[in-house]
């Protein structure tokens, strides 16, 4: 039997890519506590998309104000998902969980050492036994402009200079592993590949559904079975050099086919813009350039908000 849509449906909030820019995620979560129902909003899920490091300027105040949630709202649910940018930094302090058949991270490198010289791995302190995304992370480029953004690279393939700038050490240094504090690994370490979430209404345009939530920073793979891919997603399989779900581009930008069958809502950062067709929401408005905003999206309204809303208090 199909279940009805609830009364009074919870509020659930999906938050895009923030990358080191703390004025924004401030700015940005003051309008949804100013537009939301401040019953709501203090009981309500937030989902974070991914990719809270690298380009803007200040990565540690971003994890203290995230790390902080918890206490400060203690009847909101808060997911965190990791973002590539996420999954690297964490490979580089190295607290990604080992590979489940016990190899070596070094494995991992094997498929793209074609690349090696290009994106000048990290062949520092520790280098033997690092994944591979830790190492293009803490690398230095030798190409200095990136073509696709526009921009010019800060540091590494990942843009990665300014967060190790932002916690005291120049990019590329082993020192970075001592500099961040404890919770902030703990953070990194604890961060999810994939949430899912029952129902989940949303605003369509026949009216109020309720829907399945996949929440996964890229995207699911079009040509892949959803259930083995959630199910190395929630496992967190390092053995993979590189995350489709977290990482991939055309590949991941679809729902799968065997999703539409029953109505499910795929959520997701990363793409660098904001994006809604139907059931597929990608919330990446900033993609972490500086002149753009972090958006959020509210669900089941609907509703875009902005850390660039002027609103009145």
């Amino acid at each position: 039997m199909e279940k009805s849509v609830p009364k009074k449906p919870r509020t659930v909030c999906c938050i895009g890519d923030i990358h080191g820019f703390i004025t924004k995620l401030q700015n940005l979560w003051s309008n949804l506590e100013t537009l939301i129902d401040p019953v709501d909003f203090q009981n309500a899920l937030i989902i974070f998309l991914g990719d809270y490091c690298d380009r803007g300027p200040d990565t540690p105040r971003v994890m203290d104000f995230l790390i902080s949630l918890r206490s400060n709202y203690p009847n909101q649910s808060h997911v965190f998902l990791s973002g590539n940018h996420d999954f690297a930094f964490a490979a580089f302090v190295g607290v990604l969980p080992p590979p489940p058949d016990g190899s070596e991270f070094s494995e991992t490198w094997k498929e793209y050492t074609s690349s090696e010289e290009r994106e000048g791995w990290f062949k520092g302190e520790g280098y033997e036994k690092m994944h591979l995304q830790g190492r293009r992370w803490a690398g230095t480029i030798k190409v200095k402009f990136n073509t696709v953004k526009g921009t010019e690279y800060q540091g590494s393939i990942y843009d990665a200079g300014p967060t190790f700038e932002s916690y005291g050490v120049p990019h590329g240094s082993a020192d970075l592993v001592k500099a961040v504090p404890d919770e902030h690994k703990k953070f990194l370490a604890d961060m999810v590949w994939v949430h899912e979430e029952d129902d989940v209404c949303m605003q369509t345009v026949e009216g109020l559904k309720l829907c399945k939530l996949i929440a996964v920073h890229a995207g699911l793979e079009k040509d892949k079975a959803v259930d083995e891919q959630l199910k190395t997603l929630k496992a967190r399989d390092t053995r993979v050099a590189k995350v489709d779900p977290l990482s991939g581009r055309a590949s991941v930008w679809e729902i799968p086919k065997e999703l539409r069958e029953k109505p499910t809502v795929v959520v997701s950062g990363h793409h660098g813009k904001l994006h809604i067709e139907g059931l597929r929401l990608i919330i990446d408005e900033g993609g972490g350039l500086e002149q753009n905003p972090v958006a959020a999206v509210v669900l089941p309204s609907m509703l875009i908000v902005r850390d660039t809303d002027k609103l009145s208090k």
